[in-house]
């Protein structure tokens, strides 16, 4: 018994040795041929801008084609179950996000793909700092001013997002319920109709991302109340955290790089190591303040599981206390 068991033993490792040799061959010599790096966004916005530029950038460093394929839909789902159903070997990575992973599949239940158990968490790349304005015809100019105005209205103020279950509209249904404020929401399809309606005195406060917050901050046609992150801003000197006046506030959206579950470690450490050193750029800076974004330190790749997980618990709460659904 002791023999065959030992032949067991030594013809298992001999199997396992033969089978992993290819793939951990495979790992050393990535990439040698296209990659495909899935943009959960439609063409043309400074998203989308983010994720061609993290693509050419793995490109310059891994002298291999790295080619954009745009697959929006479903708050970031459909780019995931297109990188989570390809190959796990390194040859489909894209954009995942704080909504790919933490909102959209508590909107979608149903939705087959689940982000934390099909994907690989590879990169964190930086973080939408969300902005409140008020209008400059509200009688308010800071954030204490704009709860003191609501808390003697109760009802007669209103705000606008982008969509229900957006970072737009759980930031604002977080603030709400933290300070017990009434104030009524209007959900629009994107954020351009609702910053017309801004501009018209119909909508009183938003949140939006810098990249359009800050025109308007300083052309004058919005008050910048406060940001959603609880570090100050590094777009503009103006604008202060609503932490700063909200104990405890504190929320961002940021993005990152992912591939499918089971890819080689030796994979994922490549791919991570050519972004830790463009987060060390004044091209990163520039880039993230293009798009709106607050640069962000790099986590170590090993580290990534763990930040997307103790990620999804405030997300949870943040859609449950929204009461925020999608038909």
């Amino acid at each position: 018994m002791a023999v065959r068991a030992a032949r067991f033993a030594i013809a298992a490792l001999i199997l396992f040795g033969t089978a992993s040799a290819p793939a951990q061959e495979a790992a050393d010599n990535y990439p040698n041929r296209v990659i495909k790096f899935i943009s959960p966004f439609p063409p043309g916005g400074l998203t989308d801008l983010l994720a061609r530029v993290l693509a050419e950038k793995l490109q310059a460093a891994f002298r291999q084609p790295v080619v954009v394929e745009n697959r929006p839909g479903l708050g970031t789902l459909i780019g995931a179950e297109a990188i989570a159903k390809s190959p796990p070997d390194g040859y489909t990575l894209g954009i995942a996000s704080s909504s790919t992973y933490g909102i959209s599949p508590l909107l979608y239940p149903k939705f087959s793909t689940n982000p934390v158990k099909h994907l690989t968490p590879i990169a964190r790349v930086g973080a939408t700092n969300f902005f409140l304005i008020s209008s400059p015809s509200l009688p308010a100019r800071n954030v204490r001013e704009l709860i003191d105005l609501v808390r003697k209205n109760p009802g007669k103020y209103n705000y606008a997002s982008s969509g229900t279950g957006t970072p737009h509209h759980l930031y604002m249904e977080v603030l709400k319920r933290q300070l017990g404020l009434d104030i009524q929401h209007i959900p629009y399809k994107g954020s351009a109709q609702a910053i017309i309606d801004f501009y018209s005195g119909k909508i009183q406060v938003m949140f939006i991302d810098g990249s359009l917050a800050i025109p308007n901050i300083k052309a004058g046609k919005a008050i910048g109340m406060g940001t959603a992150m609880a570090k100050q801003t590094s777009l503009v000197d103006s604008v202060p955290p609503i932490g700063a006046t909200v104990t405890g506030y504190d929320w961002d959206s940021w993005q990152g790089i992912a591939g499918p579950a089971g890819m080689p470690w030796a994979v994922v450490t490549k791919v991570a190591e050519v972004m830790r050193r463009f987060q060390g750029t004044q091209e990163y800076r520039d880039l993230m303040f293009k798009t709106g974004m607050e640069p962000l330190p790099p986590i170590a790749p090993e580290q990534m599981a763990d930040f997307v997980k103790n990620d999804l618990g405030r997300w949870a709460q943040a859609v449950k206390t929204s009461g925020a659904k999608v038909d």
